[in-house]
């Protein structure tokens, strides 16, 4: 199986030997000699063209992408907080339970994006949500670009002014002369760890969004910024204090390129569970699972779910100092760059696992096959939520409970049992 290397942009050279690797593990390249090929590893842009009308190509039974057709529903920062607000409509307008609201109408379960706009369409309801709390720091982001690029901080409405026509309607230039912009109610407690802020990087595979089908990696991490977090004024502009992408973060006078600035997802937990308690530990993963799951619900009706494709989405997530999760973006092409020796290690096997789900057996790929692996072939995969097993067990308590609570195998409250449960939404 033959990578498409002259249509693919590779980031490094280190991305591209961790692919043939792992193609080479599978008795694979012997097929590329033979230019046959099967497997392509694009790049968001590449199939953007195969899926084109214009290009009218069509993949054959034994061709398979990693990207759905319009993943940007869920990767464009604009398109998924606009999925995720039409999905909540739709669950008040069932009379959903999820879509509960409390006094001062905000979303009991739904609630984990922050406010967003979208500039400059929404300018005029940004500015009558600023208003309300003055004091507020917002954070600016380019709809389509990544690694931290064009993103500042404000906390004034004259610092946004440039994209006025003029100041006295407030109104902002045509959409199609000026970049599109979100901009989100800036989390100003974060949960801080030696005093500096994190995120965290999770892997989610999806193989199929209807029935949906996807897989929590387990080997995510944390990325901390290199200087200490304060919430005062006049760091607005120090982007190694608000940011933790490591492409900012590499630059900075602090950063180490031991460790690059990360813990492992298990170090969080081992903390969090010596400092909160494993119980509060264990509900804020279970919310965080919950977040994924609900985001994914939202663009599943909208996605192109072509027999083709299956995605590994890189999922942003930030804690506040309440142990509050919010997701902050997903990105379609999560870097594959090793900054470490652990890095590498971790990448390696996340793609090695993902191929494994992809095309099990290392067989010849087919897109016919029913997408549901054995167990053994999962790695560091496991089962978040299958929509399929769901429903023909009577499991799917979505709309049954909050996030946290417990159910057992049928649904049913299980109480002191000892035994570990089933959450509700799985």
């Amino acid at each position: 199986l033959r990578i498409m290397a002259g249509k693919v942009k590779w980031v490094t050279d280190i991305e591209k030997s961790v692919l043939i690797n792992n193609f080479e593990k599978r008795g694979w390249i012997q097929v590329a000699e033979n230019e046959d090929w099967n497997f392509y590893w694009m790049s968001v842009q590449t199939i953007r063209n195969v899926f084109s009308v214009e290009t009218g190509y069509r993949l054959s039974d034994d061709q398979i992408v990693n990207h759905f057709p319009n993943h940007y529903e869920l990767t464009r920062k604009d398109l998924m907080v606009k999925n995720i607000k039409r999905y909540r409509k739709e669950l008040e307008k069932e009379g959903s339970p999820l879509a509960e609201k409390d006094e001062n109408g905000k979303y009991i379960y739904l609630d984990f994006v922050p406010v967003t706009f979208m500039l400059p369409a929404d300018y005029n309801l940004f500015v009558e949500e600023f208003r309300k709390n003055p004091s507020s720091t917002w954070i600016m982001k380019p709809c389509g670009k990544a690694q931290g690029k064009g993103i500042f901080l404000i906390n004034k409405l004259s610092q946004i002014k440039k994209w006025s026509r003029d100041s006295k309607t407030s109104s902002f230039v045509s959409q199609s002369s000026k970049e599109a912009y979100v901009i989100s109610l800036y989390i100003n407690n974060p949960l801080l760890i030696g005093g500096k802020k994190f995120d965290l990087r999770l892997y989610v595979l999806v193989s199929t969004y209807r029935p949906l089908r996807c897989y929590m990696y387990k080997l995510g991490f944390c990325r901390f910024c290199t200087v200490k977090y304060t919430p005062s004024t006049s760091e607005l502009d120090n982007m190694f204090v608000h940011l933790t992408n490591v492409a900012i973060q590499k630059h900075g006078d602090d950063y180490n390129h031991i460790h690059g600035g990360k813990w492992t997802v298990s170090n969080l937990r081992l903390y969090l569970e010596s400092t909160r308690g494993k119980e509060v530990t264990n509900k804020l993963f279970d919310e965080i699972h919950w977040i994924i799951v609900q985001s994914l619900k939202a663009v599943a009706p909208v996605m192109n779910n072509d027999k083709h494709c299956f995605e590994c989405y890189g999922y942003d997530i930030i804690i506040d100092d309440k142990l509050k999760p919010w997701l902050i973006e997903v990105n379609a092409s999560p870097s594959l760059t090793s900054s470490t020796a652990n890095d590498r290690i971790l990448k390696y096997n996340l793609i090695n696992d993902t191929l494994n789900i992809a095309v099990p057996n290392g067989e010849i790929p087919d897109c016919k096959w029913n997408k549901s692996p054995p167990k053994e072939v999962l790695g560091n995969y496991e089962v978040l939520y299958d929509e399929e097993m769901a429903q023909s067990d009577g499991t799917d308590r979505d709309l049954r409970g909050r996030p946290g609570q417990s159910t057992g195998a049928k649904g049913s409250r299980a109480r002191d049992s000892g035994k570990p449960v089933l959450t509700t939404w799985k």
